[in-house]
């Protein structure tokens, strides 16, 4: 791990344990810590099933709308934790959620059953769209896999298991990820 992970994960515990901060910032914080500790999906003892690390957070009958609420506080939490760069030199980190402009905002929501979209809206021509048949930039569609990195690791896999939700990244009325 590079300084700047330590930084971050460093900054994370301190908001965790300080004893002013509320109980949805300090959630939201455990769960973007537990993120960056393993990225990686954790395995249940049956080898064909693979659980999301925050597939357990809310228990097995939790329902879509607590777990976009979870997906929501996640992403307010990303965006406002940002990683200073390290020393001269030293590349800097690159965080699709932080790095984003400002102005994009995020609808997580259930609108489908079975299913939980988030759509980014308001996104800057320039910065989104590579030309005039909106082909996504790097940049936005980093942006996407990094939400749906965060949408899945509520959700599980597996031969005999359907998942727990389908989950849709969307700009504007466009699908990025499915």
């Amino acid at each position: 791990m590079t300084t700047s992970t330590f930084q971050r994960i460093s900054r994370l515990r301190t908001l965790i344990e300080h004893p002013r901060t509320g109980p949805n910032e300090r959630a939201a914080a455990q769960r973007m810590l537990d993120r960056i500790l393993s990225k990686s999906g954790a395995e249940t003892g049956d080898s064909d099933r693979t659980y999301g690390e925050r597939h357990r957070r809310l228990g097995k009958h939790a329902d879509l709308s607590a777990i976009a609420d979870m997906v929501r506080d996640d992403i307010a939490l990303a965006r406002s934790v940002h990683v200073t760069p390290g020393s001269p030199g030293e590349l800097a980190p690159v965080d699709p959620l932080a790095d984003a402009p400002t102005q994009l905002s995020f609808m997580v929501g259930t609108t489908n059953p079975g299913a939980i979209d988030i759509t980014i809206d308001d996104i800057p021509p320039a910065w989104g769209w590579t030309d005039s048949t909106e082909t996504p930039t790097p940049a936005l569609q980093s942006l996407a896999t990094e939400l749906a990195e965060i949408l899945n690791s509520y959700n599980h896999t597996g031969p005999g298991l359907p998942p727990r939700f389908f989950g849709r990244i969307r700009a504007g009325d466009r699908t990025l990820i499915w």
